[in-house]
């Protein structure tokens, strides 16, 4: 049938598109007078124009972070006469007369000691949510200096963080009180940066709103964008009078589809696989894909109503199901790709069958995992210019070569003429990997040679990025009487949605780790990729592994019940240990560390487990559940190549200048990488300037994904320092046992009682500045797998185990968290500090996929619909660092960003049916699902 399209989401354009303001042609503006930050100021806006609006595009305190436009993340809180008021929800007429406090205004020159508690405690990760944080806290601290945890979480539970767990930002309110405001931030002396916990090297900024995120810096005078999407998951469509519908528009500088894009409409993370267009050509395959922009005059687009766009809509018959995707005779949503497939990947040693046929005992489950969203609180978010012949893109991202080298294919230009410069990225977690708005803001940028702003609405951006693949998985595994693992069969389609992204990734690296970090001398798994019209499945930490370990697990706690073995006991007796192979045939020689973490956690199991029968003697309709479960993941890519490269010099000045490619989303690489290189080269870290990822400036390294940065970018690193330190000594002919010192513009070199001192401004300087220069590439060494999924796809495994305690109300299927023991082997903690906050992040992330996250295309596009955990649903966690080094990591280090992620939601599900006795089988496991499964239970009693 034919239809006009809907009013669907558009972007931001050039700054927030208030509800307020759009669609009211010259809406009247009054001239509104209030006080910010302690100075009086006057706008002349709409009375109605949101205060976020306001204080980001009239007054540039962009500190003030927009994240929902609906007051769901409370990213723009702001103090009102004293008061925390969402900024997005507030009009500007609303403040007249009063005063507001932003971010900016907490420091008074100096950090307030709130802002110096959260830089000391690491509460801040990404950052975006940070000012919202530390605002709502300043409310509270000016009404009680020291709160409870409980005040604490009630004055800061409107405010959503993606990526810190919230633990370390509710101590950092709670010592607020007992910081000073000038605490001493001194870095750590040469030679000793590996192993502490310095700031972040770019902290300050962060809790100060001086970091600047994709939608902080737009041009003045950039050309607005909006991107006109597909209502509908399979549609076919066509344009009308295009050119008649925008003369009749003043300040519409033109509209774009894809017979505008001048190079191959076509990108993907992996080229083999690359099918998703820029802007669709006539046939839209999912919900919220881009069909068209609209560019034009930032005022005109705000009150620009496109409800009478001219395009007209065919729906089509869709398959959102992998099941209806593979049924006979189903349509082909990509005519090369038989039978919606599109890869699979395969593991097979030894013989399964007759392992399993054998085996004393067998457990046999399903499970079925949902859609789950990134949920980062930054948007995507960028502008574009033309600076000559160059086209510069200035946004969020998580790769910024990869970028480069899409954005040159779709607009048809030399990979060296296009230069991507990341900004500060507000959460990413996988999502920002693959290329969204930078396309079509370069598009416009080339054909009307103004520069090109667009930020996407919370709606459009849930609505057209990539989420966790849903997975339906079956698995069978057998052991002996011992209770020794004999065998395991694996099997899992997971939904890659309309186009393949990252799908091939997960459908290799599943059938790695799905045997977990046990010995299984005889398996085989089989994880297949499968095109629905359902949204786009990419990368999420943990690439599919985390779905396949829900699997996994579950059945070991049933077989260690079936044994009569203690869950604890019977992980350590199949675990992985040095000298082991794995499923691919790939022998540990060394740094294999799942057996330290399980053994770490001894006696929190027992005390838990006793905790857990004392409370369930006492109680009826509340009982508690201990749960546990373990992890494995190979850092990097799955037997490619992977490499980093890392510059480092001296510039004369005596300042070190590290050229960081490697894009920190939060995690924490620009100091965990400048930790790896102080202490290679053997200087101090506060002589460290970092020069961060831009692709005309910083080499390439590599992708913000895969667990990769502190293992292979920090191998560079450490290579790159080294190789300096290795030159200086040479140029000044003294032995590696040679000490060096910076003092101002000179280097002076210490070896016993001889002593040289090199005025660096006498030595000549190279293209880039520097008197001394080393650059250095690591490429980890893997093998390919064969057809049966023999070799060695990665160089490092990263090793963990969680123990998660809760309550359960048996009769409404609540879910209540008492706290959660995680010991995760890092190789060697180079920040422990940061090591903390992933591990306290990736819990998070896995509690909201275990008992609250689902999303549902066209149901849950913002955050209101969707749940994310909140300041008040993450237990107390407990951190237990286990350090086995690997001889190949920087120093010993292992990667970890993705690891922590991984046994959270087994290791609750374990817990739950511990409880009740049932385990749930779709997840994530919310109250309607518990009661249904315990209902299910009793009937059958």
């Amino acid at each position: 049938m034919n239809k006009a399209q809907p009013d669907i989401s558009q972007g931001r354009p050039g700054g927030a598109l208030s509800d307020s303001d759009a669609g009211q042609p010259g809406l009247a503006r009054a001239e509104i007078t209030f006080a910010v930050n302690g100075a009086a100021v006057s706008v002349n806006v709409p009375p109605l124009r949101r205060l976020s609006s306001v204080l980001r595009d009239e007054l540039l305190l962009t500190g003030t972070k927009v994240g929902c436009d609906a007051g769901d993340c409370g990213a723009c809180t702001v103090l009102v006469d004293g008061d925390p008021v969402c900024a997005c929800l507030m009009p500007a007429a609303s403040a007249a007369g009063a005063s507001v406090t932003t971010v900016e205004g907490l420091a008074n020159g100096r950090l307030s000691a709130l802002q110096a508690s959260f830089l000391a405690h690491g509460a801040a990760q990404c950052g975006i949510c940070t000012p919202g944080l530390l605002v709502a806290a300043t409310a509270l601290l000016d009404k009680k200096a020291r709160p409870s945890e409980i005040e604490v979480q009630d004055a800061l539970g409107g405010v959503l963080c993606r990526c810190t767990g919230y633990r370390k930002i509710v101590a950092a309110v709670m010592d607020a009180s007992a910081q000073a405001a000038s605490l001493d931030f001194r870095l750590p002396r040469s030679g000793h940066a590996i192993g502490s916990s310095p700031i972040r090297l770019d902290g300050v900024p962060k809790v100060t709103g001086g970091e600047k995120f994709g939608g902080d810096s737009f041009p003045a005078d950039a050309l607005a964008v909006l991107v006109i999407r597909s209502p509908h998951y399979h549609a076919s469509f066509a344009f009308g009078d295009l050119d008649g519908w925008a003369k009749a528009r003043p300040g519409i500088a033109g509209i774009f589809t894809a017979a505008d894009i001048p190079g191959k409409n076509c990108f993907g993370v992996i080229g083999p696989f690359a099918d998703q267009p820029a802007l669709a050509e006539g046939l839209a395959r999912f919900r919220g894909e881009a069909v068209a922009l609209v560019a034009g005059e930032r005022e005109a687009m705000l009150d620009l109503d496109l409800s009478d766009f001219p395009i007209r809509w065919t729906e089509l018959p869709h398959l959102l199901q992998p099941c209806e995707a593979q049924a006979e005779g189903a349509a082909l949503i990509h005519a090369n790709r038989p039978a919606n497939l599109l890869t699979k990947g395969f593991v097979e040693r030894g013989d399964p069958e007759t392992a399993l046929a054998d085996a004393a005992v067998t457990v046999t489950g399903a499970i079925e995992t949902a859609y789950v969203e990134h949920a980062y609180i930054e948007p995507e978010a960028g502008h574009a210019y033309m600076d000559g012949d160059m086209l510069v893109v200035v946004a969020c991202t998580q790769a910024p070569y990869m970028d480069r080298d899409d954005t040159a294919k779709v607009l048809g230009l030399p990979v060296d003429k296009v230069r991507i410069v990341p900004t500060a990225t507000g959460g990413g977690f996988g999502s920002k990997l693959d290329v969204s708005l930078q396309p079509l803001i370069g598009l416009v940028a080339m054909r009307t040679g103004r520069p090109a702003a667009l930020a996407y609405t919370r709606n459009e951006s849930m609505m057209s990025t990539t989420k966790r693949h849903p997975a339906q998985m079956q698995a069978t595994i057998g052991a002996d009487a011992e209770g020794h693992v004999t065998g395991m069969i694996f099997s899992g389609d997971f939904n890659t949605g309309a186009y393949a992204s990252w799908g091939p990734t997960v459908a290799n690296r599943v059938p790695v780790h799905a045997s977990g970090p046990y010995a299984t001398p005889n398996y085989r798994a089989e994880g297949r990729a499968v095109h629905t019209h359902g949204p786009i499945s990419g990368a999420f930490r943990g690439f599919g592994v985390p779905q396949a370990t829900i699997m996994q697990e579950t059945l070991y706690d049933e077989l260690a019940g079936k044994l009569g073995i203690d869950r604890l006991d019977f992980r350590l007796r199949n675990c992985l240990r040095n000298g082991s192979e794995t499923v691919t045939g790939q022998l540990l020689e060394s740094g294999v560390g799942i057996a330290e973490c399980l053994d770490a956690l001894r006696p929190h199991w027992a005390r838990a487990v006793a905790d857990a029968d004392a409370f369930n003697s006492a109680n009826v309709d509340k009982k508690r559940g201990v749960g546990i479960a373990s992890c494995w993941y190979g850092c990097g890519n799955t037997s490619l190549p992977n490499p980093s490269t890392i510059r480092v010099g001296i510039a004369a000045s005596g300042e070190i200048i590290l050229h960081q490619g490697a894009v920190d989303i939060g995690q924490g690489s620009n100091t965990v990488i400048t930790q790896i290189c102080a202490d290679a080269l053997g200087l101090p870290l506060e002589r460290f300037r970092l020069k961060n990822a831009d692709t005309a400036i910083t080499p390439d390294a590599g992708k913000t994904s895969a667990s990769r940065q502190t293992f292979v970018t920090g191998k560079a690193a450490e290579k790159a320092g080294r190789a300096l330190r290795e030159k200086i000594l040479r140029f000044a002919n003294v032995s590696e046992k040679a000490s060096l010192q910076l003092e101002g513009p000179a280097i002076v070199i210490r070896e016993g009682e001889a002593v040289r001192r090199v005025d660096l401004g006498t030595l000549e300087a190279d293209i880039h500045g520097f008197v001394f220069r080393a650059e250095e590439t690591y490429d980890p060494p893997t093998l390919p797998l064969d057809a049966k999924g023999q070799g060695k796809p990665y160089a490092v495994y990263g090793y963990g185990a969680q123990i998660a305690e809760l309550e359960v109300d048996l009769k409404l299927g609540t879910v209540k968290l008492v706290k959660i023991t995680a010991a995760h082997d890092v190789g060697k903690a180079i920040n422990p500090l940061l090591v903390e906050g992933q591990i306290e992040g990736g819990i998070a992330q896995g509690i909201g996929m275990a008992l609250m996250e689902e999303y549902i295309p066209g149901r849950t596009e913002n955050l209101h619909d969707y749940l994310i955990p909140t300041i008040g649903d993450v237990p107390p966690i407990e951190t237990i660092l286990i350090e086995v080094p690997d001889p190949e990591g920087p120093f010993g280090a292992k990667g970890l960003g993705e690891h922590v992620l991984i046994p959270t939601a087994p290791a609750i599900l374990n817990a739950i049916r511990h409880a009740t006795g049932v385990l749930v089988t779709r997840v994530p496991a919310t109250p309607a699902r518990i009661r249904a499964a315990i209902r299910e239970k009793e009937a059958c009693r």
